[in-house]
């Protein structure tokens, strides 16, 4: 199972929010380039990477800081936020982004995701933010009608790297990673399954790795990893397979 270390960009600098709400930012490091190259040097293999400001305005917006991560790392980068258009998710695949996450895209216009996956076989996940298990999209400012899995079944068969599933309740707040629902999804969809939100410490690492499903190979952490409650090399030791304590 992959581990995910996440920067969230804000006006340029490394942030976490509570539940997605830009009015609970804390800034965690002013210089996110700076922040990618201690997680790389931590030994981390991917890193999760989010455009907030995109997200919420369906633009890139944080160019120039994910440009100047792009140039300090040489690890593979997934990025979200704001990509709406063939357009831009060719310009970041083509700037060195290893995987474009589609999210508002993924409900409001499903062919465009089809369609970015066949030009980029292999280089699309599909981002499934839920709200008490509907999807919500503009950056979670909006909830739709639609449940996770419907929104998931759409793409079965189309060539969608992963399904990045994130509990926006838990998100940010520590709250513990919702492994039942988790690994619902992974187990009712063919798609690669990466969880997100609530990682807290080593405990719900452990709680993934003990539900020993296939069809989950991935978890992002963000907050836990930044104010040191998740440890670095104890979680990555763990999910290789040495578990340790929790």
């Amino acid at each position: 199972m992959i581990l995910y270390p996440a920067i969230d960009l804000k006006d340029g600098a490394c942030v976490r929010l509570v539940r997605g709400a830009m009015d609970q930012a804390t800034l965690f490091n002013p210089d996110p380039a700076a922040q990618a190259r201690s997680f790389e040097a931590a030994g981390f293999s991917w890193l999760h990477l989010v455009d907030l400001n995109g997200a919420f305005e369906g633009r890139a917006v944080n160019g120039d800081s994910i440009s100047q991560i792009l140039k300090a790392i040489s690890i593979p980068i997934q990025l979200g936020g704001g990509i709406r258009d063939m357009q831009m998710a060719s310009a970041w695949i083509e700037q060195g982004i290893s995987r474009v996450i589609l999210g508002t895209a993924a409900v409001r216009d499903p062919a465009f995701v089809r369609e970015v996956c066949r030009a980029f076989p292999g280089q699309v996940a599909v981002g499934l933010d839920a709200r008490e298990g509907l999807v919500a999209v503009e950056g979670w400012a909006d909830t739709t009608t639609l449940s996770v899995l419907e929104v998931a079944k759409r793409f079965e068969g189309h060539g969608v790297a992963a399904l990045i599933f994130t509990d926006i309740a838990r998100d940010g707040v520590l709250g513990g990673v919702n492994v039942p629902a988790t690994v619902a999804l992974a187990e009712a969809i063919s798609i690669p399954v990466i969880a997100s939100g609530g990682v807290a410490g080593l405990e719900d690492l452990n709680a993934l790795a003990d539900a020993a499903c296939p069809g989950l190979n991935g978890v992002i952490a963000g907050r836990a990893l930044y104010d040191g409650r998740l440890d670095a090399a104890a979680a990555l030791a763990l999910l290789r397979g040495d578990k340790g304590d929790a």
